[in-house]
C-alpha cells in the first residue's frame, strides 16, 4: 500500500477524532433547533452558549462579541461591507493589502464597483506590511483597515497590533483575517487592538463549514443575514448546532496544545528548510525567515513548475501545494509572490508545505528524501535549466 503523507494543513485540517465526538448527540439525540422554547431546544441552546465561551476565552473577549458564521469567507465579507455600509454616511475609504486573501479582496472590489475607495498597500520582500505605510494612506473618509494576522500562503506574521494602535488612535474601525492564525500561535483581540476578527474551524481540527466573527462591543456593523433575530440580529439563519459545538471542542483543545504543537512544528519546519536550501541549489525561502507560522514553509525553485512537483509528490503519496486552496485551479501565478517581487517564472515555481497536529519527523524524512531527486528529474526536462546551463 502506498504512503500516504500530508502536508497542506494550510488549506484545511482532518477533525479532530475528539471534536467529532463532541458533535455526535447534536445530531439526532440533542438535535433540537436552539431559537426553540421548550426542553430540546434549550439543550441546544446551552450547548452554543458553551461555545460562544470557550471561543472568547481562546480570543480574550467577551462572549456576546462571538458571532457565528458559515467560515471565513462569510465572516471576512461580513466585516469588509458590514462596516462599509454602516458608516457610509461618514466616509467611504478602506484599506486593505495587495497580500490579503480573497475572501477580502474581492468585497473590496465589490465596494468599488459601489463608489468606495480601496488602497491596497504594498508589502516588503518578505510579505511585510509596514504600519507607517499603514498611517499614510489614511485620509478624513476611512471608515476601515483590514490587515491579516498571517499570509496563508509565506506564513509572514503581520505587525497586526501596531496597526490596530494607529487605528485606535484615528478611530478607525481595525479588522484583521486570522483563519490561518488561530489555533496555531496566540491570537488576543486586546494585544491585536481589533474591533474584528475572523477565524475559520476546518482551519484548526474542527469542521468545515462553521466559523467566526468577533465584533467588539459598541462597533457598528450592518447585518449579514435578514431573517430572524439569531445572534442578536447580526445574522439571521437556524444555527448549525453540531459545527458549532465541533470549532468550541476544536479551539479548546487547541488552547491546550498548542503550544507544543507550535514547537515541536518550529522544529520540524527549520528542518525542511535547511535541507531542502542545502540539497537543491538555486531554492528560495519565501516569507520572513523569523516572523512567520511555526508551520509553513513555502520555497521557490528555479527552472520548472510547482504544478509538477506536485503531481510527482502526489504520485508518491504526498500532499502539498503551490499556494492557496482557493486559487489552486487558476494558471495564474500568486498574487501573493508577485507582490513580495518575485517574477512569473519564479513564482511559477512555488511549493507551499504546511505541518499539522498530526506531522511526523519520519513523513518529513520521506519528503526530504524523495523532492532532490523529482527536481533533478523536472529539471533534466526543463527547455530553461537546459538554457541557463548553455546547452
Amino acid at each position: 500500500m502506498m504512503k500516504r503523507v500530508y502536508l497542506d494543513y494550510a488549506a484545511t485540517t482532518p477533525t479532530d477524532p475528539e471534536v467529532i465526538k463532541a458533535m455526535q448527540p447534536y445530531f439526532f439525540d440533542k438535535f433540537g433547533n436552539p431559537s426553540s422554547i421548550h426542553a430540546f431546544g434549550q439543550e441546544a441552546k446551552k450547548a452554543i452558549e458553551d461555545s460562544r465561551e470557550k471561543v472568547a476565552s481562546f480570543l480574550g473577549a467577551k462572549p456576546e462579541e462571538i458571532i457565528f458564521t458559515s467560515g471565513g469567507t462569510e465572516s471576512n465579507n461580513s466585516a469588509v461591507e458590514g462596516v462599509a455600509y454602516a458608516l457610509e454616511g461618514r466616509g467611504n475609504h478602506i484599506i486593505t493589502t495587495v497580500i490579503e486573501h480573497h475572501a477580502i479582496t474581492e468585497p473590496c472590489k465589490f465596494l468599488e464597483k459601489k463608489g468606495f475607495k480601496v488602497t491596497y498597500v504594498g508589502v516588503d520582500k518578505n510579505g511585510l506590511v509596514s504600519p507607517e505605510d499603514v498611517k499614510k494612506a489614511i485620509t478624513a473618509k476611512t471608515v476601515l483597515i483590514s490587515v491579516m494576522h498571517a499570509n496563508n500562503e509565506i506564513g509572514t506574521i503581520e505587525p497586526v497590533g501596531e496597526i490596530g494602535k494607529i487605528a485606535k488612535e484615528k478611530g478607525i474601525y481595525f479588522h484583521t483575517d486570522a483563519v490561518q492564525t488561530t489555533g496555531h500561535i496566540s491570537v488576543n483581540v486586546d494585544e491585536l487592538n481589533v474591533n474584528l476578527l475572523s477565524l475559520s474551524a476546518h482551519k484548526f481540527y474542527g469542521p468545515k463549514g462553521v466559523g467566526v466573527l468577533y465584533i467588539r462591543k459598541g462597533t457598528r456593523v450592518e447585518r449579514f443575514l435578514h431573517g430572524g433575530d439569531q445572534e442578536k440580529g447580526r445574522r439571521a439563519s437556524t444555527h448549525n448546532t453540531p459545527a458549532i459545538v465541533g470549532l468550541g471542542k476544536a479551539i479548546e483543545l487547541c488552547q491546550n496544545k498548542m503550544e507544543a504543537e507550535a514547537k515541536f512544528q518550529i522544529y520540524l519546519r527549520d528542518k525542511i528548510i535547511k535541507q531542502i536550501t542545502d540539497k537543491i541549489p538555486e531554492v528560495y525561502l519565501n516569507g520572513h525567515p523569523n516572523l512567520r507560522l511555526p508551520n509553513n514553509v513555502n520555497i521557490s525553485i528555479k527552472y520548472i513548475e510547482g504544478e509538477s512537483i506536485i503531481l510527482n509528490l502526489d504520485m508518491l503519496g504526498i500532499a502539498v501545494s503551490t499556494g492557496s486552496a482557493c486559487t489552486s485551479t487558476s494558471l495564474e501565478p500568486s498574487h501573493v509572490l508577485l507582490a513580495i517581487g518575485l517574477s512569473h517564472e519564479i513564482a511559477h515555481g512555488s511549493l507551499r508545505v504546511t505541518l499539522g497536529r498530526w506531522t511526523k519527523e519520519e513523513e518529513i524524512d520521506y519528503l526530504l528524501e524523495h523532492l532532490p531527486n523529482i527536481v533533478e528529474k523536472l529539471r533534466a526536462m526543463s527547455p530553461l535549466y537546459e538554457k541557463k546551463n548553455g546547452k
